[in-house]
């Protein structure tokens, strides 16, 4: 088990996102299962927003990888499943076996895991958005299960705290949004709301433009 969360560690300190991952700054219990958590959820977000494949080839993808998670747990404690363990090498296959162990011996839900999955499904069909609405619907399933899934981690529960941290990531997704806006528009995507949009009167095209308008 050691060599599969060593693996998620090594994606997480070698990736250019900034994600806390593995800090001294967390408890040390916690750091394999943050890691596993975050090597998961790297690779369905790079499957889905890396390179040029069709939408629905990343779709298929995608949903490849939410049934070798869901398998990984079938199997988790069986003999077969133990000697999967043992016998792998494969770096994503060590992700899984890492990831199905902190699902089973922290009692993480797997919903939040296909919550995450289906943001990034999202993301390979879905460029424009007509209200705030749809905007936190997004938020609600890409962003807010890695804080409740940190949350439980770190041995937390109540509804109160996750309501917290629920406004919380979804904050950090929209800065996120904006942060990353030129980079998403010139991928062909946008966050800003068409209802906002069409309230200041606003021209998309004129986000191509070398010269900022006025109100």
């Amino acid at each position: 088990m050691f060599r599969a969360y060593a693996a998620c560690e090594a994606l997480a300190r070698a990736h250019y996102e900034n994600f806390p991952v593995a800090s001294r700054l967390l408890p040390r219990a916690m750091r394999p299962h943050v890691a596993a958590v975050y090597a998961f959820a790297r690779v369905a977000d790079d499957i889905a927003d890396e390179g040029t494949a069709p939408a629905d080839d990343r779709q298929a993808r995608l949903s490849a990888w939410q049934r070798r998670l869901h398998a990984a747990l079938a199997d988790y404690g069986s003999d077969d499943g133990n000697d999967s363990i043992a016998a792998s090498h494969a770096h994503e296959d060590l992700i899984v076996v890492a990831l199905a162990h902190s699902i089973r011996t922290l009692d993480l839900p797997i919903a939040l895991f296909d919550d995450l999955i289906s943001a990034f499904g999202q993301d390979t069909m879905t460029t424009r958005y007509d209200s705030w609405e749809e905007v936190f619907d997004y938020c609600r399933r890409s962003a807010n299960p890695i804080g409740r899934l940190v949350l439980r981690i770190a041995g937390h529960r109540g509804e109160q705290l996750e309501r917290s941290s629920d406004a919380m990531c979804t904050a950090l997704q929209l800065t996120n949004f904006w942060q990353d806006f030129g980079r998403d528009w010139r991928a062909g995507r946008l966050y800003v709301p068409r209802d906002v949009v069409v309230a200041c009167r606003a021209r998309e095209m004129e986000l191509d433009a070398p010269w900022l308008t006025e109100s």
